[in-house]
């Protein structure tokens, strides 16, 4: 009788392995861990899916390392699931790209295509290493959990940081409305990466007692303090969206409607300071002719303006500039983290940039970060894509004297990249920024979204898309440091690369009493 009752059990193992390894490898088809990749881009706005984020990286660390009880996928397999993951991501959720290189740059269609699939494979790159390295130095149990985040947070700071950095669409910014945003404050958009990815391993390779404290943390993290900041005033602020299609604002045959369009709208604002996008004005300042800059002019006695233009000089480069019009001082603004390829040409790719005829494709750095003193509140420019770079922002929210920013102001001109997904996932990006350092964000843009983001990363007012207007605000600055500004301002990301090495640190001292 005991024979008896252990064949059925004996079978019933064996039918469970069998499933378990049919399961794990068609997880570790590299067509699925693509396939992952856009479901993780979906998690992102316009949809508000934070929670596909951390299911797309269950499904990813279940391919590229295995789960528990298995044959633990070999180094090169995870590297080719990674790279897989990060194409699917990546060319999905820029893909956007596609219509600045073709619409505007007038490549062919084939070459705008290969050119976003070569930009995300080439993105992806960080990703594969990130997973070949952790199943490499993967560990039993829980370390195996802790390998696979701490190398997923390793290739997020490393595509943040290295060749100037491109950290569009960040895994953290899917968080930015969900239960993990409580924890911006604290620390920041690539901590919450990595908190999203330990609960996504330990899911995956179903360690129960990690993934419930894990939930208590979280839970619990909704009663940290979240107040860091106090009330510094209001300002209300006219944000102009004068919505100039992209292929008619370098034309010269049509600036003058385009400077009447822009005008009109300016005159029609209410606020105490008026902001227009960035480049609004698509050409350097000093080339204005004396009728244009009398007409911008007496706009701006009426009330303060924030002119988006170019400074600088053939010789010295120009500058992507916003410039303060009838300001209590003079005051201008110059991005100083350019975009590669759309500002500055990376060696090697001239060729590929002037094919696509982009007007001031080689630009100069702007030399400070001094906010506009107006109004009772300093406001800190932030030009397109300078707000994803946290790093670069926190020196003007760490000081409770003058120079310390109430109010961040992005300018951007998104219209070289249509009108869907893009404007929402940098919306969400500006969102995240608040959070982390309690500052409300107001927008300006050429097409959208031209938006306030209060400190607490809430949208209160946008523009619709692709829709002339000028939206009214009013805006409260604030005081204050945050702990994610304060450590962030003290060491920069270095804190965040030390949890790299402590979490793949317990996985190698297991591999190592293994091995002896």
């Amino acid at each position: 009788m005991r024979g008896f009752r252990r064949g059925p059990s004996a079978g019933a193992a064996a039918a469970s392995r069998f499933e378990g390894s049919a399961w794990m490898r068609a997880l570790r088809h590299p067509l699925l861990a693509l396939l992952a990749g856009v479901l993780h881009t979906a998690s992102f706005s316009p949809s508000p899916t934070w929670w596909l984020q951390p299911l797309a990286l269950a499904w990813l660390m279940a391919g590229a390392m295995g789960g528990p009880g298995e044959r633990a996928t070999r180094p090169r397999r995870a590297a080719l699931l990674g790279a897989m993951f990060g194409i699917g991501w990546l060319a999905s959720g820029l893909w956007w790209l596609y219509i600045s290189m073709h619409d505007f740059g007038h490549l062919p269609a084939a070459v705008s295509a290969l050119a976003v699939g070569l930009l995300a494979a080439f993105l992806s790159l960080y990703y594969a290493l990130a997973m070949g390295l952790a199943a490499r130095w993967q560990g039993p149990g829980w370390t195996r959990a802790l390998a696979f985040a701490a190398c997923w947070l390793g290739a997020e700071l490393a595509r943040a940081s290295l060749f100037t950095g491109f950290p569009w669409i960040a895994s953290g910014y899917a968080h930015a409305q969900g239960p993990l945003a409580v924890f911006a404050p604290w620390i920041g958009v690539y901590g919450i990466a990595a908190l999203a990815a330990l609960m996504a391993s330990s899911l995956a390779a179903r360690c129960g007692p990690l993934l419930g404290g894990l939930v208590l943390v979280v839970a619990l993290g909704h009663f940290l303090p979240q107040d860091f900041t106090r009330d510094a005033g209001a300002l209300k602020v006219s944000l102009v969206q004068p919505n100039i299609a992209q292929d008619q604002k370098f034309d010269r045959d049509r600036f003058n409607d385009n400077l009447d369009q822009l005008t009109t709208l300016i005159e029609s604002s209410q606020g105490q300071l008026v902001i227009t996008p960035e480049s609004v004005l698509p050409l350097p300042l000093a080339w204005l002719d004396d009728d244009h800059v009398a007409r911008l002019q007496r706009d701006a006695a009426q009330r303060p303006l924030l002119l988006g233009t170019f400074l600088g000089s053939e010789s010295q480069g120009f500058v992507n500039s916003l410039v303060g019009l009838g300001t209590p001082q003079p005051y201008d603004y110059g991005k100083r983290h350019l975009l590669p390829f759309g500002e500055f040409i990376p060696p090697g790719f001239h060729w590929f940039v002037r094919a696509m005829n982009i007007p001031m494709d080689d630009q100069a750095r702007g030399t400070h970060q001094r906010a506009l003193a107006l109004g009772g509140q300093r406001l800190r420019p932030l030009i397109c894509y300078e707000d994803l770079f946290g790093e670069d922002v926190v020196a003007s929210a760490l000081d409770e004297g003058d120079a310390a920013a109430t109010v961040f102001v992005n300018v951007s001109n998104l219209a070289w990249f249509g009108p869907r997904m893009v404007q929402d996932q940098h919306l969400q990006f500006s969102q995240m920024r608040a959070l982390e350092f309690q500052r409300p964000i107001v927008r300006a843009t050429n097409t959208g979204a031209t938006a306030h983001v209060d400190h607490r990363g809430q949208v209160l007012a946008r523009l619709p898309a692709e829709q002339a207007g000028v939206l009214e605000v009013t805006v409260q600055g604030r005081h204050g440091v945050t702990p994610y500004a304060r450590w962030l301002g003290a060491a920069g990301l270095w804190p965040l690369w030390g949890l790299v090495l402590l979490g793949v640190l317990p996985a190698l001292l297991a591999r190592r009493r293994r091995r002896v």
